[in-house]
Protein backbone atom coordinates (compact mmCIF):
# COMPACT_ATOMS: atom_id res chain seq x y z
CA UNK A 1 0.00 0.00 0.00
CA UNK A 2 3.14 2.23 0.56
CA UNK A 3 4.18 1.88 -2.64
CA UNK A 4 0.71 2.52 -4.14
CA UNK A 5 0.65 5.65 -2.37
CA UNK A 6 4.40 6.97 -3.23
CA UNK A 7 3.27 6.55 -7.26
CA UNK A 8 -0.15 8.07 -6.76
CA UNK A 9 2.02 11.25 -5.54
CA UNK A 10 4.13 10.86 -8.54
CA UNK A 11 0.68 11.34 -10.12
CA UNK A 12 -0.03 14.15 -8.85
CA UNK A 13 3.31 15.52 -10.11
CA UNK A 14 2.77 14.69 -13.25
CA UNK A 15 -0.21 16.31 -13.50
CA UNK A 16 1.00 19.66 -12.09
CA UNK A 17 3.96 19.51 -14.41
CA UNK A 18 1.51 19.82 -17.20
CA UNK A 19 1.92 23.95 -16.91
CA UNK A 20 5.56 23.28 -16.61
CA UNK A 21 7.75 25.95 -18.15
CA UNK A 22 10.96 25.66 -20.00
CA UNK A 23 13.08 28.60 -18.28
CA UNK A 24 10.36 32.15 -18.21
CA UNK A 25 8.68 30.30 -21.41
CA UNK A 26 5.70 28.79 -20.87
CA UNK A 27 5.68 26.23 -23.31
CA UNK A 28 1.97 25.12 -23.05
CA UNK A 29 1.18 28.27 -24.97
CA UNK A 30 -0.01 27.87 -28.15
CA UNK A 31 1.91 30.91 -29.44
CA UNK A 32 5.18 29.64 -27.73
CA UNK A 33 8.52 31.13 -29.11
CA UNK A 34 6.97 33.16 -31.78
CA UNK A 35 7.69 36.62 -29.99
CA UNK A 36 11.37 35.81 -30.63
CA UNK A 37 10.60 34.93 -34.53
CA UNK A 38 8.82 38.13 -34.08
CA UNK A 39 11.93 40.16 -32.42
CA UNK A 40 14.52 38.50 -34.49
CA UNK A 41 13.17 38.70 -38.03
CA UNK A 42 11.38 42.57 -37.70
CA UNK A 43 14.37 44.30 -37.12
CA UNK A 44 15.56 43.06 -40.11
CA UNK A 45 12.58 43.36 -42.53
CA UNK A 46 10.98 46.34 -40.63
CA UNK A 47 8.27 44.43 -41.05
CA UNK A 48 5.83 42.38 -37.87
CA UNK A 49 5.09 38.61 -38.90
CA UNK A 50 1.60 36.90 -37.81
CA UNK A 51 0.96 33.65 -36.71
CA UNK A 52 -2.36 32.72 -37.51
CA UNK A 53 -4.68 30.24 -35.34
CA UNK A 54 -8.02 31.18 -35.50
CA UNK A 55 -10.46 31.64 -37.84
CA UNK A 56 -11.03 35.34 -36.47
CA UNK A 57 -7.52 35.96 -36.91
CA UNK A 58 -7.31 34.78 -40.33
CA UNK A 59 -10.74 36.89 -41.48
CA UNK A 60 -8.91 39.78 -39.49
CA UNK A 61 -6.11 39.60 -41.66
CA UNK A 62 -7.58 38.62 -44.94
CA UNK A 63 -9.31 42.08 -44.50
CA UNK A 64 -6.21 43.81 -43.83
CA UNK A 65 -4.98 42.43 -46.74
CA UNK A 66 -7.54 43.75 -48.77
CA UNK A 67 -7.52 47.08 -47.72
CA UNK A 68 -3.92 47.11 -48.63
CA UNK A 69 -3.54 45.39 -51.70
CA UNK A 70 -6.69 46.32 -53.54
CA UNK A 71 -6.45 49.17 -56.50
CA UNK A 72 -3.43 50.04 -54.44
CA UNK A 73 0.00 51.02 -55.76
CA UNK A 74 2.37 48.51 -53.86
CA UNK A 75 6.03 49.49 -53.30
CA UNK A 76 8.62 46.55 -52.21
CA UNK A 77 8.18 47.27 -48.45
CA UNK A 78 4.11 46.61 -48.49
CA UNK A 79 4.79 43.47 -50.71
CA UNK A 80 7.22 42.20 -47.71
CA UNK A 81 4.67 43.01 -45.12
CA UNK A 82 1.64 41.45 -47.38
CA UNK A 83 3.81 38.50 -48.22
CA UNK A 84 4.05 38.14 -43.91
CA UNK A 85 0.52 38.38 -43.27
CA UNK A 86 -0.45 36.26 -46.07
CA UNK A 87 1.90 33.62 -47.11
CA UNK A 88 0.59 30.43 -45.93
CA UNK A 89 4.23 28.70 -46.38
CA UNK A 90 4.91 30.62 -44.06
CA UNK A 91 2.35 30.03 -41.29
CA UNK A 92 3.23 26.45 -42.18
CA UNK A 93 6.76 27.16 -40.61
CA UNK A 94 5.32 28.57 -37.58
CA UNK A 95 3.68 25.32 -37.27
CA UNK A 96 6.97 23.68 -36.84
CA UNK A 97 7.51 26.08 -33.87
CA UNK A 98 4.54 24.71 -32.27
CA UNK A 99 5.26 21.28 -32.95
CA UNK A 100 8.61 21.76 -31.09
CA UNK A 101 6.82 23.48 -27.96
CA UNK A 102 5.11 21.07 -28.20
CA UNK A 103 7.68 18.12 -27.87
CA UNK A 104 9.92 20.11 -25.01
CA UNK A 105 6.50 20.46 -23.28
CA UNK A 106 5.82 16.34 -23.45
CA UNK A 107 9.18 15.89 -22.13
CA UNK A 108 8.93 18.12 -19.48
CA UNK A 109 6.20 15.34 -18.03
CA UNK A 110 7.41 12.27 -16.30
CA UNK A 111 6.18 9.04 -18.39
CA UNK A 112 3.04 7.93 -17.17
CA UNK A 113 2.91 4.59 -15.04
CA UNK A 114 1.04 1.19 -16.27
CA UNK A 115 -1.31 -0.23 -14.26
CA UNK A 116 -2.16 -4.15 -14.43
CA UNK A 117 -3.98 -6.66 -12.85
CA UNK A 118 -4.60 -10.36 -12.96
CA UNK A 119 -6.90 -13.35 -11.26
CA UNK A 120 -4.80 -16.70 -11.06
CA UNK A 121 -6.45 -19.92 -9.54
CA UNK A 122 -9.82 -21.37 -9.13
CA UNK A 123 -11.87 -21.44 -5.76
CA UNK A 124 -11.58 -22.19 -3.40
CA UNK A 125 -7.49 -20.62 -3.77
CA UNK A 126 -7.69 -17.66 -5.87
CA UNK A 127 -4.52 -14.85 -5.95
CA UNK A 128 -5.72 -11.30 -7.06
CA UNK A 129 -2.29 -9.64 -8.20
CA UNK A 130 -2.42 -5.81 -8.79
CA UNK A 131 0.69 -3.55 -9.88
CA UNK A 132 2.03 -0.29 -10.93
CA UNK A 133 4.96 -0.17 -13.02
CA UNK A 134 7.07 3.18 -13.61
CA UNK A 135 10.38 3.66 -15.39
CA UNK A 136 12.97 4.79 -13.34
CA UNK A 137 15.68 5.85 -16.19
CA UNK A 138 12.81 8.04 -17.57
CA UNK A 139 12.90 9.83 -14.91
CA UNK A 140 16.69 9.49 -14.23
CA UNK A 141 17.42 11.26 -17.83
CA UNK A 142 14.32 13.60 -17.83
CA UNK A 143 16.77 16.49 -17.49
CA UNK A 144 18.94 15.75 -20.46
CA UNK A 145 16.26 14.59 -22.35
CA UNK A 146 14.48 17.90 -21.17
CA UNK A 147 17.84 19.62 -22.45
CA UNK A 148 17.73 18.05 -25.82
CA UNK A 149 14.26 19.39 -26.53
CA UNK A 150 15.11 22.90 -25.53
CA UNK A 151 17.77 22.97 -28.45
CA UNK A 152 15.45 21.57 -30.89
CA UNK A 153 12.98 24.28 -29.65
CA UNK A 154 15.21 26.97 -29.90
CA UNK A 155 16.47 25.79 -33.35
CA UNK A 156 12.72 25.58 -34.56
CA UNK A 157 12.44 29.28 -33.41
CA UNK A 158 15.58 30.16 -35.67
CA UNK A 159 13.98 28.02 -38.33
CA UNK A 160 11.25 29.74 -38.50
CA UNK A 161 13.15 32.87 -38.60
CA UNK A 162 15.19 32.14 -41.78
CA UNK A 163 12.02 31.01 -43.41
CA UNK A 164 10.48 34.34 -42.72
CA UNK A 165 13.68 36.15 -43.64
CA UNK A 166 13.89 34.64 -46.99
CA UNK A 167 10.11 34.71 -47.88
CA UNK A 168 10.83 38.82 -47.09
CA UNK A 169 14.24 38.63 -49.62
CA UNK A 170 12.01 36.08 -51.98
CA UNK A 171 9.51 39.15 -51.98
CA UNK A 172 11.39 41.78 -52.69
CA UNK A 173 13.74 39.98 -55.30
CA UNK A 174 10.26 39.58 -57.32
CA UNK A 175 9.09 42.91 -56.51
CA UNK A 176 12.10 44.48 -58.40
CA UNK A 177 11.87 42.23 -61.30
CA UNK A 178 8.53 42.87 -61.80
CA UNK A 179 8.49 46.35 -61.85
CA UNK A 180 12.18 46.59 -64.05
CA UNK A 181 9.69 44.35 -66.02
CA UNK A 182 7.23 46.78 -66.40
CA UNK A 183 9.95 49.64 -67.21
CA UNK A 184 11.81 47.64 -69.95
CA UNK A 185 8.30 46.88 -71.41
CA UNK A 186 7.72 50.69 -71.64
CA UNK A 187 10.88 51.72 -73.50
CA UNK A 188 10.33 48.72 -75.80
CA UNK A 189 6.76 50.51 -76.49
CA UNK A 190 8.09 53.59 -77.58
CA UNK A 191 11.05 52.15 -79.08
CA UNK A 192 8.29 49.91 -81.15
CA UNK A 193 6.29 53.25 -82.23
CA UNK A 194 9.39 54.71 -83.50
CA UNK A 195 9.79 51.84 -85.80
CA UNK A 196 6.15 51.62 -86.91
CA UNK A 197 6.13 55.11 -87.89
CA UNK A 198 9.92 54.14 -89.89
CA UNK A 199 8.48 50.68 -91.15
CA UNK A 200 5.42 53.08 -92.82
CA UNK A 201 7.59 55.80 -94.30
CA UNK A 202 9.80 53.47 -95.58
CA UNK A 203 6.85 51.31 -97.47
CA UNK A 204 5.47 55.06 -98.82
CA UNK A 205 9.14 55.84 -99.98
CA UNK A 206 9.09 52.43 -101.77
CA UNK A 207 5.90 53.06 -103.40
CA UNK A 208 7.52 56.17 -105.04
CA UNK A 209 10.57 54.78 -105.70
CA UNK A 210 12.84 57.19 -103.58
CA UNK A 211 14.01 54.32 -101.35
CA UNK A 212 15.81 51.12 -102.43
CA UNK A 213 14.53 47.82 -101.70
CA UNK A 214 16.86 46.87 -99.35
CA UNK A 215 16.63 49.80 -97.24
CA UNK A 216 13.04 49.25 -97.01
CA UNK A 217 13.29 45.67 -95.98
CA UNK A 218 15.89 46.65 -93.27
CA UNK A 219 13.47 48.94 -91.62
CA UNK A 220 10.45 46.43 -91.59
CA UNK A 221 12.70 43.69 -89.75
CA UNK A 222 13.74 46.10 -87.36
CA UNK A 223 10.26 46.84 -86.67
CA UNK A 224 8.94 42.87 -86.61
CA UNK A 225 12.25 42.03 -84.34
CA UNK A 226 11.02 44.83 -81.81
CA UNK A 227 7.44 43.54 -81.97
CA UNK A 228 8.90 39.85 -81.14
CA UNK A 229 11.02 41.62 -78.65
CA UNK A 230 8.39 43.37 -76.90
CA UNK A 231 6.19 39.93 -76.89
CA UNK A 232 8.89 38.13 -74.99
CA UNK A 233 9.38 41.41 -72.67
CA UNK A 234 5.44 41.39 -72.03
CA UNK A 235 5.31 37.80 -71.16
CA UNK A 236 8.54 38.07 -68.90
CA UNK A 237 6.74 40.63 -67.38
CA UNK A 238 3.75 39.07 -66.81
CA UNK A 239 5.56 35.79 -64.91
CA UNK A 240 7.14 38.56 -62.72
CA UNK A 241 3.81 39.74 -61.54
CA UNK A 242 3.01 36.07 -61.20
CA UNK A 243 5.94 35.76 -59.22
CA UNK A 244 5.13 38.09 -57.18
CA UNK A 245 1.53 36.92 -56.43
CA UNK A 246 2.74 33.48 -55.04
CA UNK A 247 5.45 35.43 -52.71
CA UNK A 248 2.38 37.35 -51.29
CA UNK A 249 -0.43 34.85 -51.43
CA UNK A 250 -2.65 36.77 -52.92
CA UNK A 251 -5.45 35.25 -55.65
CA UNK A 252 -9.00 36.47 -56.82
CA UNK A 253 -9.51 40.24 -56.71
CA UNK A 254 -6.94 41.07 -54.44
CA UNK A 255 -4.12 40.46 -57.12
CA UNK A 256 -5.95 43.96 -58.75
CA UNK A 257 -3.20 46.35 -57.44
CA UNK A 258 -0.62 48.65 -59.47
CA UNK A 259 3.11 48.78 -59.38
CA UNK A 260 5.55 51.86 -59.87
CA UNK A 261 6.60 52.62 -63.26
CA UNK A 262 10.21 52.01 -62.40
CA UNK A 263 12.84 50.96 -59.97
CA UNK A 264 13.88 53.44 -57.36
CA UNK A 265 16.60 55.75 -57.68
CA UNK A 266 20.11 54.73 -57.19
CA UNK A 267 21.77 55.76 -53.83
CA UNK A 268 23.66 58.58 -53.40
CA UNK A 269 26.52 56.44 -52.38
CA UNK A 270 27.50 52.72 -52.57
CA UNK A 271 27.86 50.20 -49.58
CA UNK A 272 30.74 50.96 -47.08
CA UNK A 273 31.39 47.49 -45.53
CA UNK A 274 34.71 47.20 -44.22
CA UNK A 275 33.68 43.97 -41.65
CA UNK A 276 31.52 42.30 -43.93
CA UNK A 277 32.19 38.99 -42.57
CA UNK A 278 32.44 39.53 -38.87
CA UNK A 279 29.02 41.13 -39.65
CA UNK A 280 27.57 37.83 -41.22
CA UNK A 281 29.03 35.49 -38.92
CA UNK A 282 27.53 37.48 -36.14
CA UNK A 283 23.96 37.95 -37.67
CA UNK A 284 23.38 34.89 -39.98
CA UNK A 285 20.90 32.57 -38.60
CA UNK A 286 21.87 29.63 -40.43
CA UNK A 287 25.04 29.76 -38.91
CA UNK A 288 22.94 29.41 -35.33
CA UNK A 289 20.87 26.54 -36.27
CA UNK A 290 24.31 24.66 -37.00
CA UNK A 291 25.53 25.45 -34.01
CA UNK A 292 22.13 24.67 -32.18
CA UNK A 293 22.26 21.29 -34.09
CA UNK A 294 26.05 20.58 -32.49
CA UNK A 295 24.31 21.35 -29.12
CA UNK A 296 21.59 19.27 -29.37
CA UNK A 297 23.79 16.49 -30.65
CA UNK A 298 26.38 16.88 -27.79
CA UNK A 299 23.46 16.46 -25.24
CA UNK A 300 21.75 13.58 -27.19
CA UNK A 301 25.77 11.96 -26.96
CA UNK A 302 25.45 12.94 -22.89
CA UNK A 303 21.99 11.14 -23.02
CA UNK A 304 23.79 7.74 -24.90
CA UNK A 305 26.27 8.31 -22.74
CA UNK A 306 23.99 7.84 -19.52
CA UNK A 307 22.10 5.11 -20.76
CA UNK A 308 24.52 2.93 -22.62
CA UNK A 309 24.81 -0.21 -20.35
CA UNK A 310 20.97 -0.08 -18.60
CA UNK A 311 18.62 1.65 -20.85
CA UNK A 312 15.08 0.63 -18.86
CA UNK A 313 15.05 0.22 -15.29
CA UNK A 314 11.27 -0.45 -14.72
CA UNK A 315 9.93 -0.32 -10.83
CA UNK A 316 7.24 -2.71 -10.44
CA UNK A 317 5.02 -2.12 -6.98
CA UNK A 318 1.61 -3.41 -5.72
CA UNK A 319 0.03 -5.90 -4.30
CA UNK A 320 -1.19 -9.73 -4.03
CA UNK A 321 -4.30 -10.72 -2.54
CA UNK A 322 -4.29 -14.18 -1.74
CA UNK A 323 -7.92 -15.72 -0.71
CA UNK A 324 -7.90 -19.02 0.75
CA UNK A 325 -11.17 -21.25 2.27
CA UNK A 326 -11.09 -23.94 4.43
CA UNK A 327 -12.64 -27.14 4.69
CA UNK A 328 -15.00 -27.40 8.00
CA UNK A 329 -13.20 -28.79 10.78
CA UNK A 330 -16.67 -30.74 12.21
CA UNK A 331 -19.43 -31.52 10.66
CA UNK A 332 -22.43 -28.53 10.59
CA UNK A 333 -19.76 -26.07 11.49
CA UNK A 334 -19.20 -23.33 8.67
CA UNK A 335 -15.96 -23.19 6.69
CA UNK A 336 -13.79 -20.60 7.14
CA UNK A 337 -12.08 -18.09 4.57
CA UNK A 338 -8.16 -16.84 5.04
CA UNK A 339 -7.14 -13.44 2.87
CA UNK A 340 -3.48 -12.64 2.98
CA UNK A 341 -2.17 -9.43 1.44
CA UNK A 342 1.38 -9.13 0.70
CA UNK A 343 3.01 -6.19 -1.08
CA UNK A 344 5.05 -6.98 -4.39
CA UNK A 345 7.86 -4.52 -4.88
CA UNK A 346 9.88 -5.53 -8.07
CA UNK A 347 12.59 -4.14 -9.95
CA UNK A 348 13.37 -5.15 -13.75
CA UNK A 349 16.00 -4.47 -16.05
CA UNK A 350 18.05 -5.46 -19.01
CA UNK A 351 20.96 -6.99 -18.87
CA UNK A 352 23.58 -5.68 -21.50
CA UNK A 353 25.16 -9.26 -22.52
CA UNK A 354 25.15 -8.51 -26.33
CA UNK A 355 24.44 -4.84 -26.56
CA UNK A 356 26.49 -2.70 -24.53
CA UNK A 357 25.72 0.17 -26.61
CA UNK A 358 28.75 0.48 -28.45
CA UNK A 359 27.47 0.99 -31.55
CA UNK A 360 25.25 3.80 -30.29
CA UNK A 361 28.05 5.40 -28.82
CA UNK A 362 29.71 5.18 -32.24
CA UNK A 363 26.56 6.39 -34.23
CA UNK A 364 26.39 9.53 -31.71
CA UNK A 365 29.83 10.53 -32.25
CA UNK A 366 29.64 10.34 -36.07
CA UNK A 367 26.74 12.46 -35.77
CA UNK A 368 28.46 15.19 -33.84
CA UNK A 369 31.62 14.91 -35.69
CA UNK A 370 29.48 15.59 -38.88
CA UNK A 371 27.44 17.91 -37.36
CA UNK A 372 30.79 19.86 -36.05
CA UNK A 373 32.36 20.35 -39.72
CA UNK A 374 29.40 20.96 -41.41
CA UNK A 375 29.39 24.29 -38.78
CA UNK A 376 32.72 24.89 -40.03
CA UNK A 377 32.23 24.95 -43.87
CA UNK A 378 28.92 26.67 -43.09
CA UNK A 379 31.29 29.31 -41.70
CA UNK A 380 33.44 29.23 -44.21
CA UNK A 381 30.62 29.65 -46.69
CA UNK A 382 29.47 32.86 -45.35
CA UNK A 383 32.28 34.30 -45.21
CA UNK A 384 32.79 33.68 -48.65
CA UNK A 385 29.20 34.47 -49.58
CA UNK A 386 29.26 38.13 -47.76
CA UNK A 387 32.33 39.48 -49.65
CA UNK A 388 30.78 38.09 -52.72
CA UNK A 389 27.78 39.81 -51.92
CA UNK A 390 29.57 42.99 -51.29
CA UNK A 391 31.47 42.62 -53.97
CA UNK A 392 28.24 41.92 -56.50
CA UNK A 393 27.02 45.13 -54.57
CA UNK A 394 30.11 47.67 -55.57
CA UNK A 395 30.21 46.51 -58.88
CA UNK A 396 26.40 46.50 -60.16
CA UNK A 397 26.38 49.85 -58.34
CA UNK A 398 29.25 51.24 -60.37
CA UNK A 399 27.71 50.03 -63.57
CA UNK A 400 24.18 51.39 -63.11
CA UNK A 401 25.95 54.81 -62.00
CA UNK A 402 28.16 54.63 -65.65
CA UNK A 403 24.68 54.27 -67.55
CA UNK A 404 22.75 56.93 -65.46
CA UNK A 405 25.75 59.34 -65.45
CA UNK A 406 27.41 58.11 -69.01
CA UNK A 407 26.11 56.16 -71.59
CA UNK A 408 22.27 57.50 -71.27
CA UNK A 409 22.92 61.57 -71.50
CA UNK A 410 25.32 60.86 -74.51
CA UNK A 411 22.60 59.09 -76.31
CA UNK A 412 20.05 61.67 -75.29
CA UNK A 413 22.93 64.68 -76.57
CA UNK A 414 23.07 63.03 -79.50
CA UNK A 415 19.23 62.34 -80.18
CA UNK A 416 18.27 65.90 -79.49
CA UNK A 417 21.25 66.86 -81.97
CA UNK A 418 19.89 64.74 -84.40
CA UNK A 419 16.89 66.07 -83.86
CA UNK A 420 18.00 69.41 -84.58
CA UNK A 421 19.41 69.12 -87.65
CA UNK A 422 16.51 66.91 -88.73
CA UNK A 423 14.83 70.08 -88.56
CA UNK A 424 17.73 72.24 -90.18
CA UNK A 425 17.35 69.20 -93.01
CA UNK A 426 20.98 68.48 -92.74
CA UNK A 427 19.91 64.65 -90.96
CA UNK A 428 17.13 62.76 -92.85
CA UNK A 429 14.48 60.98 -91.18
CA UNK A 430 16.16 57.58 -90.72
CA UNK A 431 19.27 58.64 -89.45
CA UNK A 432 17.30 60.21 -86.65
CA UNK A 433 15.06 56.76 -85.92
CA UNK A 434 18.64 54.96 -85.72
CA UNK A 435 19.85 57.45 -83.33
CA UNK A 436 16.59 57.31 -81.27
CA UNK A 437 17.29 53.35 -81.29
CA UNK A 438 20.29 53.70 -80.12
CA UNK A 439 19.22 55.51 -77.22
CA UNK A 440 16.61 53.38 -76.56
CA UNK A 441 18.88 50.51 -76.27
CA UNK A 442 20.82 52.25 -74.11
CA UNK A 443 18.05 52.96 -71.75
CA UNK A 444 17.03 48.88 -71.54
CA UNK A 445 20.58 48.41 -70.97
CA UNK A 446 20.15 51.15 -67.82
CA UNK A 447 17.45 49.72 -66.65
CA UNK A 448 18.73 46.14 -66.52
CA UNK A 449 22.03 47.65 -64.35
CA UNK A 450 19.52 49.17 -62.02
CA UNK A 451 17.51 46.35 -61.41
CA UNK A 452 20.90 44.02 -61.26
CA UNK A 453 21.97 46.59 -58.19
CA UNK A 454 18.46 46.41 -56.35
CA UNK A 455 18.95 42.67 -56.97
CA UNK A 456 22.26 42.53 -55.56
CA UNK A 457 21.41 44.92 -52.57
CA UNK A 458 19.07 42.30 -51.66
CA UNK A 459 21.20 39.74 -52.03
CA UNK A 460 24.04 41.48 -49.61
CA UNK A 461 21.13 41.62 -46.74
CA UNK A 462 20.35 38.14 -47.03
CA UNK A 463 24.26 37.62 -47.29
CA UNK A 464 24.53 39.39 -43.87
CA UNK A 465 21.75 37.84 -41.75
CA UNK A 466 20.45 34.64 -43.97
CA UNK A 467 17.39 34.05 -45.84
CA UNK A 468 18.84 32.52 -49.09
CA UNK A 469 22.08 32.01 -50.84
CA UNK A 470 23.77 34.46 -53.21
CA UNK A 471 22.11 34.22 -56.41
CA UNK A 472 24.65 33.17 -59.40
CA UNK A 473 24.63 35.86 -61.32
CA UNK A 474 25.30 38.26 -58.55
CA UNK A 475 29.03 38.71 -59.05
CA UNK A 476 32.04 36.76 -59.03
CA UNK A 477 33.47 35.46 -56.19
CA UNK A 478 35.75 32.40 -55.26
CA UNK A 479 35.27 30.13 -52.27
CA UNK A 480 38.02 29.35 -49.39
CA UNK A 481 38.88 25.65 -49.65
CA UNK A 482 40.54 26.30 -46.25
CA UNK A 483 38.73 25.30 -43.05
CA UNK A 484 38.41 28.35 -40.38
CA UNK A 485 37.03 28.76 -36.72
CA UNK A 486 33.32 29.22 -36.44
CA UNK A 487 33.68 32.33 -34.28
CA UNK A 488 35.04 35.74 -34.64
CA UNK A 489 36.24 37.77 -37.90
CA UNK A 490 37.84 40.47 -39.18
Amino acid sequence: MIGLARLSILATSALLAGCATSGTLDVSDPKAGFTAVAGRTTSVTGQQPVWIQSNAEAQATADKIRSLVRGKTIDADLAVKVALLNNKGLQAAYADIGTSAAELWQESLPVNPSFGIGVTGIDPVRVIESAVVTNIMSAITRRRRMAVADARFRQAQLVAAEATLRLAADTRRAWINAVASNEALGYLYKAQQTADAASELAKKLGETGAFPKTAQAREHVLYAELAGQSASARLEARNAREALNRAMGLWGADIDYKLPGSLSKLPARGADKRAIEAEALRNRVDLEIARLELEALAQSYGLTKATRYVSDVNLLAGVEVERETEEAEEEGTSPKTKTEVLPVIDLEFTIPIFDTGQARMRQSEMAYMRAANLLAERAVNIRSEARQAHNARQATYDIARHYRNSVVPLRTAIAEQATLTYNGMITNTFELLADTRARTDSLLQSVNAKRDFWLADAALATAVYGGGGVPAEAGGGEATPAAVSAGGGH
